[in-house]
This record gives structure tokens, sequence and C-alpha cells, in this order.
């Protein structure tokens, strides 16, 4: 699902993720992210307390200059928080393996599932 990437929006993917939990049909779960903004940490910090099904990540925007700021508001960078280093560090904190490049994807799918 795509939830966008401005500053106000109306999905989370704390709203979508207990949806994917709880579906019989839902094996694994992509959680596509970008720099900017706080919802990939607290979707992380909500998959390590509550998933059942596996999750794999991809953040977006990982090679962008230090201080850049990037095309839309949504990917501003607010301190500490919204970094590549920081949804890293939360996806790593919360077991989710954080895919390189989109081909890696797959992979690591593959992987959760076993």
């Amino acid at each position: 699902m795509g939830i966008g990437g401005d500053p106000v929006i109306g999905t989370t993917f704390k709203d979508l993720l207990p949806l994917f939990n709880e579906d019989p049909e839902t094996e694994a779960v992509v959680l596509i992210g970008e720099i900017g903004g706080s919802d990939e940490e607290e979707a992380a910090a909500w998959v390590k307390e509550n998933m059942k099904k596996p999750v794999v990540g991809f953040i977006g925007g990982r090679s962008a200059p230090k201080g850049k700021r990037m095309g839309h508001a949504g990917a501003i960078i607010m301190g500490n928080v919204g970094t590549p280093e920081s949804k890293l560090k939360a996806f790593a904190e919360a077991g989710i393996p954080v895919a390189d490049t989109i081909d890696e994807i797959v992979d690591l799918v593959k992987q959760a599932l076993g």
C-alpha cells in the first residue's frame, strides 16, 4: 500500500501493519520507506513488539548527501530523526533485514520465508 511521504498523511505504517499481521493470506511484509520523518522508526518499534510475520525493509534516499534538502516536504530530516542511520538502527533493533538495493528485496523475502 502506498501511504505517501508528505508531512500530513491519512495512513501510517503503524495503521496498516496490524491489518497485514492478522491477514491469513499475508505471508510477509515489505516495508519500503524513505529518509525524513519518523514513520519508519515508529513502525519498527511496533514490529518489534507485535509482528508475527516476517518483515523486510528498504529505505530510499540513503545515499542523499547529509544536510541536503530533498525534493519534497516528507523527506526533511529533523535532527537525529528521519536520518538513514536512525531508520537502519530502528530496523536492526526490530530484527528487520534491510535491502541495500531494490533488487535485494526478493532475496531477503525468500530468506525470511525460509
